[in-house]
């Protein structure tokens, strides 16, 4: 195999201060609030390279035309500072519609325990322009970690975690542990349509990811809260765009806690419908970053397989399935420096490369995100030291 590099190392926005390693409990907010130190890309289909960051409390989109070694000047999606969430699995994101509008989603958050707000705002030329941004739903009691995706048809869907029931649990002297999954779909006028609940009980402070077993199949991955408060990770695949489908449960870990691993899960579908999905458990079972494949969507997982060693602490895996290819990377550290490591699969997942460092930092960084377009798939990195980094992902036999 060959690797090639391309890589830009810029200051963004004038300085955006690096968040520290960020660490919440389930109440109280910290003296003052870390800025977010993310970016999310996303490729339109012309091949320009979108970005989304946050700065001074606001949420600023750029684009690039050379893959990342020069950027646009920044257009505002919020217009003025708001308390953006900085939760470690928490960030601003972006798709891109099949007519090259952007949609970017964030969250805020709305008190000191940590209820939050999801809005998003959908630029009508092409990214020229964002409108300000609307609540993803009507009800304002907490919404967190949404995220939108195009299906295959070019619909735009959005999901996220959903305080509403518990809320009203709590109100009629109820038991309601963690939150709910719930979706929208566009509404056709730029929006999102009617909220649905999908799901009740799950954790309620893990990112949440979304793959498409085709058009009006969404796919979303998500930490759930098992009988015993023991938070392992499921599957959910819609039926058709109404109806999601019967929670897949993606292995027994047994990790029980009473709070917030801040950790979520990622998932790709390959061609052939097989389903995969990486995540980090500390459980009584296993603990680790691991790796699991299943032949559909209605079929078991296999076994899991563990990605590294606890003791080099892997983190915040991340898959995307290309054409044919499927890529996984993650985040180790060796006592000195934060590495990306990435896998690569062309048989659906039954057999993997062998894991290569792709790139490395000695300071702090953001997760590793991948990211495709025409046929190549790409390392996304945000550090401290070198900036953003595009690296084209090459495997040759």
């Amino acid at each position: 195999m060959r690797l090639a590099i391309a890589s830009v190392a810029f200051v963004l926005l004038g300085g955006v201060a690096v968040a520290q390693h960020q660490h919440q409990s389930a109440h109280g907010t910290p003296a003052k609030a870390p800025e977010p130190f993310t970016a999310a890309p996303a490729f339109a289909p012309d091949g320009t390279l979108w970005l989304v960051r946050p700065s001074a409390g606001r949420i600023m989109a750029m684009k690039s035309t050379d893959l990342g070694r020069t950027f646009s000047a920044p257009v505002a999606v919020t217009p003025r500072p708001l308390d953006l969430d900085w939760g470690p699995d928490a960030r601003a994101r972006i798709a891109i519609d099949p007519s090259g509008n952007p949609i970017v989603t964030f969250a805020i958050f709305q008190d000191r325990n940590f209820n939050g707000r999801a809005f998003f705002s959908r630029s009508p030329d092409g990214g020229a322009s964002f409108p300000a941004p609307r609540p993803i739903t009507a009800d304002a009691t907490s919404q967190r970690f949404e995220t939108a995706a195009v299906d295959p048809s070019g619909r735009v869907f959005a999901t996220w975690l959903d305080k509403r029931d518990a809320a009203r649990a709590r109100a009629a002297g109820k038991p309601y542990p963690g939150a709910a999954l719930a979706y929208a779909w566009e509404d056709g006028a730029g929006g999102f349509g009617p909220t649905t609940i999908a799901l009740d009980n799950t954790c309620e402070c893990c990112r949440l990811s979304v793959a498409f077993a085709g058009a009006g199949r969404p796919a979303v991955v998500f930490r759930n809260i098992f009988p015993g408060s023991v938070r392992d990770h499921a599957v959910l695949t819609f039926k058709d765009a109404a109806t999601p489908g019967p929670l897949r449960r993606v292995s027994v870990d047994g990790w029980k806690i009473e709070a917030c691993p801040h950790h979520g899960p990622s998932i790709a579908i390959a061609p052939d419908g097989s389903q995969h999905v990486a995540w980090f458990t500390d459980g009584a079972a296993r603990q680790g970053l691991f790796y699991a494949r299943a032949d559909s969507a209605d079929a078991p997982f296999d076994p899991p397989r563990a990605l590294s060693v606890p003791e080099r602490q892997p983190a915040r895996p991340f898959l995307l399935a290309n054409g044919p290819a499927l890529h996984l990377v993650w985040k180790e550290f060796n006592g000195e420096r934060t590495a990306v490591r990435w896998q690569a699969s062309r048989d659906s997942g039954r057999t993997w490369s062998a894991p290569r460092t792709v790139a490395d930092t000695g300071d702090a960084s953001d997760h590793p995100l991948l990211v495709a377009h025409a046929g190549r798939a790409y390392l996304s990195w945000l550090t401290e030291q070198e900036g953003y980094r595009l690296i084209p992902l090459e495997e040759q036999p």
